[in-house]
């Protein structure tokens, strides 16, 4: 399990160290851990003395960071050079590199094999237009984060310096795990310079490989078919029967005991053809242990008929709801309150447009402004959804936000553009009711961990099929039953 904390509590927890007169102590441990990255990466190439290493160095702490991390790359024989973004400098900093050799340019050398970003660290805020790289500078190291990331968020307002690797500082930040932040963050190393007991309470989570396939257990030698999950399907429907074969045949992947289908003639004879273990029936009855309503199913009303049944019977049991698609559109404020009520879990899959138009809908009184926080900010608004409407929200997007109503939030980051393509949310819809449907193998998890454990599944799926070639959204069952026998 990996966990994040955002900029703002990472600079909560070094105040008292910094108070206590260690904020030189500090600097100098990032700043190694910081050039034991860099060694590694100009290892990794080549020989390391006579290596050309720039830092674009700013005007704060990060620029500190990154001064001091030359003047140990210069004691291994590199030639370390400095450039400033800003009027101001670290002095001390910049005394130690000049003092072991190194030196300063106006400009990133041509010959720089690898680059430095020490320009903004985690109070930055606001736009930010990276100078000019030269063409070919092999590596990006980004000092505690990309500059123009906001550390809170991931949100970048202007411009950004990809980097390959990020070398973060006492924690992981919230802002390298979720959007833009993430994709410009590359891969990840964490330094640890004391802050633990300071840090408290985890802003999000990641579920990984162990954790998810975990919630996908294999079955126990004791198991049969009804202990292994029934999912009930409410999907699909004349104009769209293909969401229902969707749903069903990613469920059917993950090994449920069983999937039971209500709805009409011929998306019935569909997914029969498809899958003809599926029990398929009229009505809501039967054993069912978690419901999906939504795929497909339009939004005349014989839909909300179907939608009422299907709230109908998880309220009578008990039972947990994936409302995804045109359900989203249809459930009201009274069918969430008597799920509430019942005791049933409500996991919402919006993507960012689907959301917005819940919000209006539904709670109006948040709505102000939701839509350009939900480009800066998709953790806030997944929470402050989740928290009003008292259900969990899986936000689809480039970083699939898992939000409980007690604000317990999982962010994933597996797929891509990919996954961008007709179908693939049916298939999401099913994973995450065949997540809720299984009794066994998964242990105490909560609703909202077992939804990011879905993203996790979802996303490798996506990138596995894209192994072949493009695909559409019929590839992806197939897919997720390559992922979990990979164990």
């Amino acid at each position: 399990m990996i966990h994040a904390y955002t900029g703002t509590a990472v600079r909560a927890a070094e105040k008292p160290l910094l108070d206590a007169g260690q904020g030189e102590a500090l600097m100098r441990q990032a700043a190694w851990g910081l050039a034991t990255v860099v060694l590694r990466e100009l290892r990794a190439r080549g020989p390391v003395s006579g290596t050309t290493v720039a830092a674009l160095v700013g005007t704060g702490n990060n620029g500190g960071d990154a001064l001091w991390a030359l003047t140990f790359l210069r004691r291994r024989g590199v030639d370390a050079v400095a450039v400033p973004t800003g009027e101001r400098i670290h002095q001390a900093g910049l005394a130690a590199l000049m003092k072991a050799g190194g030196r300063v340019a106006h400009a990133v050398p041509d010959s720089a094999g690898l680059l430095i970003d020490g320009v903004l660290g985690t109070g930055a805020r606001g736009g930010w237009e990276p100078p000019r790289v030269p063409e070919g500078a092999a590596v990006v190291v980004a000092c505690d984060l990309p500059s123009g990331v906001d550390a809170d968020t991931g949100h970048v307002a202007g411009g950004v310096l990809p980097a390959d690797v990020t070398v973060t500082f006492g924690a992981l930040k919230t802002g390298l795990v979720v959007g833009a932040g993430a994709h410009a963050a590359g891969r990840v190393e964490v330094v640890d310079i004391g802050l633990g007991p300071h840090l408290g309470k985890p802003d999000v989570f990641s579920v990984e490989r162990e954790d998810a396939l975990e919630v996908f257990g294999p079955p126990a030698w004791d198991d049969h078919k009804y202990s292994r999950g029934v999912l009930g399907v409410c999907a699909g429907s004349d104009h769209y029967p293909g969401a229902a074969v969707l749903v069903c045949s990613s469920a059917l992947a993950t090994g449920l005991g069983m999937v039971q289908y209500a709805g009409p003639e011929r998306a019935a004879d569909l997914v029969l053809a498809a899958h003809p273990e599926v029990v398929v029936g009229p009505g809501t009855e039967g054993k069912a242990q978690a419901w999906v309503v939504g795929p497909g199913l339009g939004s005349d009303g014989d839909a909300r008929r179907r939608l009422s049944e299907v709230v109908a019977a998880c309220v009578g049991a008990g039972l947990p709801l994936v409302l995804d698609a045109s359900a989203l559109a249809l459930v009201e404020l009274e069918d969430l309150g008597r799920l509430r009520s019942a005791g049933c879990e409500v996991v919402l899959t919006p993507h960012q447009g689907e959301l917005l138009k819940l919000v209006d809908r539904l709670a109006p009184e948040i709505a102000e402004g939701f839509a350009d926080l939900a480009k800066a900010d998709p953790v806030a608004v997944a929470r402050r959804t989740a928290e009003t409407l008292g259900a969990a929200v899986l936000l689809k997007g480039s970083t699939t936000v898992c939000a409980a109503p007690d604000g317990q939030t999982f962010v994933q980051n597996e797929g891509g553009a990919e996954l961008a393509t007709a179908g693939t949310g049916d298939c999401l819809a099913g994973l995450v009711g065949s997540a809720l449907a299984r009794t066994s193998g998964d242990g105490q998890r909560s609703t909202v961990e077992r939804a990011a454990a879905v993203a996790w599944l979802h996303g490798n799926a996506g990138e596995r099929a894209a192994q072949e070639g493009p695909f559409g959204a019929s590839r992806v069952p197939a897919a997720v039953q390559t992922v979990l026998a990979d164990r």
